[in-house]
């Protein structure tokens, strides 16, 4: 059973073909600046050299249908015909209130994510176009919705209510709802299956920490808390997004320098985090952390800042399960800087958890990084969204 895994973006297209016999990928690309001058596809065929076409994309159709003439190039390609392929898996970012599992799509299943474009303003459009040109290019092929939001909907009231007029969630679906949902479910199943723990019980912190950071709890492999809220702006210091913050600071701001709600939110989003805390320096974790090596004060800052953040939310979420069985980092920086995950788990000398720094000096593999006389297994996981969308294509379709 081959499976192709699609992210749409609002100008661009990531996929995978991958064979679900052991879960290998055939071949793997990017489509870049759809309906933009210069648009070109990159493709990568397992065990065979890239190859880069340049032509003009003006929408996601013409994309996927680069994609699938790529997939079957005689030189290029891994497929005889489209027939090889067994279904289409997307991402999806929000399925609102609606949706909190997996779907094989049909048109009610469309309209939500129609209605869900204000929640998702530049994916969820992007999303549909994705599945409305695979259904043109491969008709009759089931597409599978993996929702973003998905694993954040098992969250109990207590945990994604807003301290709100309860109308503007009855109106509007106003809550929290949480992303990387994907990366989370697959990350915490693993952390079980990896660390030997109870599939049923296991109590599981994963952080998934990049230039978009968040942080889950689970029981499980349930979700119980997670840290993004309403949109992915809530919760952790990250590239560009400033996290938690006192809401008032948008109406001080909007005061104080003449701006309206949209401007303020778009620099809370796009020029803060430890992008804005450095001073501008950048919105690269690595070229904070070099920054910061050079004497740079506020990179320092906007690093410890940081880390003093994700160990908040550890503890919080420790709090909020009455323990914790593992810990696992994932995403660009949780799986590369071995300097970080230290400097996080040194704040959490209370629930005894010790790094062992031979272990600990290690990128992109799963690793147990603690010592043996640790009292919380702490574990690095890589993330794979497109193979945990792929499972889930494969569950609904098979």
């Amino acid at each position: 059973m081959k499976i192709l895994v699609v992210n749409c973006g609002s100008s661009s297209l990531k996929y995978q073909l991958i064979d679900m016999a052991d879960e290998s990928v055939i071949a793997k690309g990017l489509c870049e600046r759809i309906g933009i001058e210069g648009s070109k596809l990159t493709h990568q065929p397992a065990g065979k050299d890239k190859f880069v076409a340049e032509n003009p994309m003006p929408d996601h159709k013409v994309a996927i249908q680069m994609v699938m003439d790529a997939l079957q190039d005689k030189e290029h390609g891994v497929i005889a015909s489209t027939d090889e392929i067994s279904a289409i898996g997307h991402r999806v970012l929000h399925g609102g209130t609606t949706y909190s599992e997996s779907i094989v799509v049909n048109e009610d299943v469309k309209k939500v994510i129609r209605d869900c474009f204000d929640l998702g303003p530049l994916h969820n459009p992007a999303n549909l176009m994705g599945i409305e040109a695979c259904e043109a290019t491969m008709p009759g092929k089931p597409n599978v919705a993996v929702w973003d939001t998905g694993f954040g909907m098992a969250m109990p009231e207590k945990a994604y209510m807003y301290a709100i007029p309860h109308e503007y969630y009855d109106k509007y679906g106003l809550r929290r709802y949480g992303f990387h949902g994907t990366s989370h479910m697959f990350v915490s199943g693993e952390a079980i299956k990896f660390g030997g723990l109870d599939p049923k019980s296991a109590k599981v912190i994963v952080c998934h920490l990049g230039n978009g950071a968040s942080i889950s709890a689970s029981i499980g492999g349930k979700c119980v808390d997670t840290s993004m809220g309403l949109t992915p702006l809530e919760g952790l210091i990250m590239g560009t997004r400033s996290g938690d913050v006192d809401p008032a600071v948008v109406q001080y701001i909007c005061n104080k320098e003449g701006k309206d709600v949209n401007e303020v939110l778009n620099i809370l989003n796009k020029k803060s985090g430890v992008l804005g805390m450095s001073g501008g320096v950048s919105s690269d974790f690595r070229d904070i952390e070099a920054a910061k090596k050079d004497g740079n004060h506020l990179a320092e800052v906007a690093l410890d800042a940081f880390i003093y953040r994700v160990a908040k939310y550890i503890g919080a979420y420790t709090a909020a399960m009455n323990g914790v069985d593992a810990i696992a980092f994932t995403a660009g920086v949780g799986e590369n800087d071995k300097a970080s995950r230290k400097a996080i788990c040194q704040y959490l000398g209370y629930l005894g958890v010790k790094i062992d720094d031979a272990a600990n000096d290690v990128r992109g593999v799963n690793a147990v990084i603690s010592s043996a006389d640790s009292k919380v297994k702490v574990m690095l996981i890589p993330t794979n969204e497109e193979l945990a969308i792929a499972r889930e294509t494969k569950r609904l379709t098979e």
